[in-house]
């Protein structure tokens, strides 16, 4: 396994200037989409963006895991002190993880986004704004089963397999051979069926809690705090919680503030998903993007109390539940109604 790393610190503003613009341009080639350079030009020099401090390709062939909370073997911290990773889990689901990419946008920052096959396949076209904004996306199973290590060896790949395969087909590209075990419930035999695939394991060093924590003010006040006495670490938040979209701008404008950087982890080679899975969801994805295509359904991120919105205000067309396939609307906070009015 082997780490190669892309320094980007604070330099001189045009040092800092010409860095970060070589820095974007693999994720500009790979999305088509520029980022509006006078929003981020002054990013190696403003304190209140955090900016990319390093850009780390992680060598996943031999499948290794990384991160604190584990009982397995794992590899070597690589981060160094005050640096953090920036990781959500669960989504995509449209009116937090848009809300959740605005934010990583003002602070020109990146995050790795471990997604779930199915909410990728009700909203691949939110699977290709986190690509298309330079992001990273791995998977996090097929349909979040709570305790993998309960389910059989085969029906534990089987959800790992299929979670690669629908991710993949949602993202129209290569997505990364990252993988995060749901509630981290790990084994030395699923690790193992990881590294013959070639997958690399994330857990974390740092839990926000966010899925107990419905207070934007107290999941802040308490993710930082860990974020201190760890001294930075891989940060677990989950992008389908309306705490986590409030919370984020404050949490990432306290990091800036206190000096934290942010390492962005890449992949030196891409996954590789089962193509006969791939064969058995394109159809799927191809009808949903025309769907959505059709019904122009634009939902908005939230901030505040009201429920999920089209940018012309209008409530959706369907109904929550069957939005989220995964998670029951109260997983992601009490403030907007289990069932939403039918549109036009």
């Amino acid at each position: 396994m082997a780490l190669r790393t892309r320094t980007h610190r604070r330099p001189s503003p045009l040092a800092s200037r010409l860095v970060w613009l070589a820095l974007l341009l693999p994720f500009v080639m790979a999305s088509g989409t520029v980022r509006a350079e006078s929003s981020c030009a002054d990013v190696g020099t403003n304190p209140q963006k955090l900016g990319v401090s390093r850009v780390l390709e992680i060598d996943a062939a031999s499948g290794p895991l990384f991160g604190q909370m584990t009982m397995l073997r794992r590899e070597a911290n690589f981060l160094a002190p005050h640096e953090v990773v920036l990781t959500f889990d669960d989504g995509p689901m449209p009116w937090i993880t848009r809300s959740i990419l605005a934010t990583l946008e003002r602070h020109c920052t990146r995050a790795t986004f471990f997604n779930v096959g199915q909410m990728a396949l009700a909203y691949p076209n939110v699977v290709r704004e986190v690509l298309d904004q330079g992001h990273t996306v791995g998977t996090h199973t097929w349909s979040h089963p709570l305790n993998l290590k309960r389910l059989s060896l085969s029906g534990a790949e089987a959800e790992i397999e299929k979670g690669f395969a629908a991710v993949a087909t949602a993202a129209g590209r290569p997505i990364a051979p990252f993988f995060r075990f749901p509630g981290l419930s790990d084994s030395t035999q699923m690790v193992a069926f990881l590294g013959e695939r070639h997958v690399a394991s994330f857990t974390v060093d740092v839990v926000s809690n966010d899925s107990f924590i419905g207070d934007a003010e107290r999941l802040k006040r308490e993710t930082l705090a860990k974020i201190d006495a760890n001294d930075g670490g891989i940060i677990l938040f989950h992008d389908i919680k309306a705490s986590t979209a409030k919370a984020l701008p404050d949490i990432l404008d306290a990091l800036a503030a206190r000096g934290y950087g942010v390492v962005h982890i890449i992949a030196k080679t891409p996954m590789q998903p089962k193509a006969d899975l791939v064969a058995g969801y394109e159809t799927q994805v191809t009808k949903k993007l025309a769907e959505i295509a059709r019904t122009r359904q634009a939902l908005v991120p939230f901030y505040g109390t009201t429920g999920p919105l089209r940018a012309d205000g209008t409530t959706p067309t369907v109904e929550t539940a069957k939005l989220d396939p995964v998670h029951s609307p109260r997983a992601v906070g009490s403030s907007w109604s289990t069932r939403v009015k039918r549109g036009n």
